[in-house]
């Protein structure tokens, strides 16, 4: 029963680095349709997934506005 190896340590390493990929990733993508990075924070609650696909489903997005007043 010793301590951690050195590949624990290497596989928390990598866990971090591709959870920190994933969120700038999520953030870019977030201020790209207009809203807020902040929202990636929902990842963390369980049900608040859900509750972000659902506000993000019903939301008038404000990207979409901007997107359309160029064509008119």
């Amino acid at each position: 029963m010793g301590g951690l190896s050195v590949w624990h340590w290497l596989i928390l390493l990598i866990y971090l680095g591709l959870t920190v990929f994933y969120f700038s990733a999520l953030v870019r993508i977030l201020n790209r349709l207009g809203f807020s990075g902040w929202w990636s924070l929902l990842t963390f609650i369980p049900i608040g997934n859900i509750v972000a696909l659902f506000i993000f489903s019903r939301v008038k997005w404000p990207r979409l506005d901007r997107i359309t007043e160029a064509f008119e």
